[in-house]
């Protein structure tokens, strides 16, 4: 396929040497080459099978418009727009592309997902709940996308609030924490990534499912199907 990525910072330029070594033709655009979107256009996507979007939530939006409206696919790995999904939405289903979207693209945190969904349940058993999240200095958004799909998870499953408390310091990959107390004990739940390349794996593994497909997906519904 020919993947265009968006973003050369760690995450996006681990994502184009992942495709590289799985045979896909890669193009990349820095935030300065593509800055709101201008190098987006229908002539200079007409090559692209799909797009893979990791820079910033400001960028993501234009980013997403512009590769709907060229009817270009989309996955986009970036967080922190996710105020904006229903719209984002309604366009894709309009357009009839593919867009597909997580909050984190690592197959062991999306398998966490499903533990902490279990797991919730302590909270109508007398359980109280909080997230801990751990990420490097200059990480952009917080609290992380990663934890508030884990927040939403709980409540799904335990039907109450969770609060998330984020760290931001070093070098930290990404780890991410679930404890649930309760007087006679605690359940301590964590993954912690030691590399970005679970997520880079994955966000490759993604744009190859979406490629032929239209329709507005979240990574966590579809990983098992990559």
């Amino acid at each position: 396929m020919n993947l265009l990525i968006l973003g050369r910072g760690k995450t996006g330029s681990l994502v184009a040497e992942v495709a590289r070594s799985r045979r896909h033709h890669v193009r990349v655009l820095s935030a300065a080459e593509n800055a709101g979107a201008s190098a987006l256009t229908p002539d200079s996507l007409a090559a692209t099978d799909v797009v893979i979007d990791f820079t910033t939530p400001a960028a993501a939006i234009a980013n997403a418009e512009a590769c709907i409206l060229a009817k270009k696919n989309l996955v986009v790995g970036t967080t922190g727009w996710y105020d904006q999904l229903p719209r984002l939405r309604e366009m894709v289903l309009s357009a009839k592309t593919g867009f597909l979207y997580g909050s984190n693209f690592s197959i062991g945190v999306n398998l966490f997902f499903e533990i902490v969904a279990t797991a919730g349940a302590a909270l109508k058993y007398d359980y109280s709940g909080q997230v801990f999240e751990r990420h490097h200095a200059q990480k952009k958004d917080s609290p992380s996308g990663t934890a508030i799909t884990i927040q939403k998870i709980v409540r799904e499953s335990g039907g109450q609030e969770v609060e998330i408390v984020s760290f931001r310091e070093g070098d930290a990959v990404g780890m991410h924490e679930v404890v649930f107390n309760s007087p006679g004990d605690r359940i301590y739940l964590c993954h912690d990534a030691k590399s970005r390349r679970g997520y880079a794996e994955g966000a490759v593994r993604a744009a190859e499912w979406l490629a032929a497909k239209t329709g507005f997906f979240e990574f966590r519904n579809v990983w098992r199907e990559l």
